[in-house]
């Protein structure tokens, strides 16, 4: 049975219906499936394994403001190294992430889509039920599968705080 929540956040004016329950920090990252831009639907959690992963939940890769945080975590994906990985993950169709990722020029980060069962947005406590977007959200997850770093972002158009989640991955790395 799926967890239904309200008074979390109101999406244009609105109180929304938040599914799922929030996930927290220590407890092992549940895995979820999701679409690559090429439509291959695997287990970002397996398919990363061995690596610290920040995982970034966006409403929609079409507002301004996951354009910039996904722009930002691009930028920044380029000076961390191997042994990071950013996954961007929104409910927008694979064949619109993968036109507007060209467009950007979006290379660095691993953009994968929950638009089929919303596995993430489930297991991860993201799902907004009125509008089946995501809510802006963002993880870490150690090598292990542990997740070390929490943060749901009170309205749709606050960004994370980007040198936490930066500086916390590179701590993780062994």
């Amino acid at each position: 049975m799926v967890v239904e929540r309200t008074g979390l956040l109101s999406v244009g004016g609105r109180e929304v219906t938040i599914l799922g329950e929030d996930i927290n920090m220590g407890q092992t990252a549940p895995a979820f499936m999701a679409d690559t831009l090429s439509w291959e639907y695997i287990d970002v959690i397996e398919a990363t394994k061995g690596k610290v992963r920040i995982i970034a939940a966006l409403p929609s890769l079409e507002t301004g403001v996951c354009d910039r945080e996904t722009r930002r975590f691009n930028e920044e994906a380029a000076k961390l190294g191997e042994d990071i990985v950013v996954v961007t993950i929104s409910t927008d169709l694979p064949y619109t992430q993968a036109r507007w990722c060209g467009a950007a020029g979006i290379d660095q980060v691993m953009m994968v889509s929950d638009h089929k069962e919303t596995s993430f947005g489930l297991k991860y406590g993201c799902l907004i039920k009125e509008r089946r977007i995501l809510r802006r959200a963002v993880f870490v997850v150690d090598a292990q599968g542990i997740v070390r770093y929490v943060a749901y972002m009170p309205t749709l158009a606050d960004e994370p705080d980007y040198d936490a989640v930066l500086a916390l991955a590179k701590e993780l790395v062994v």
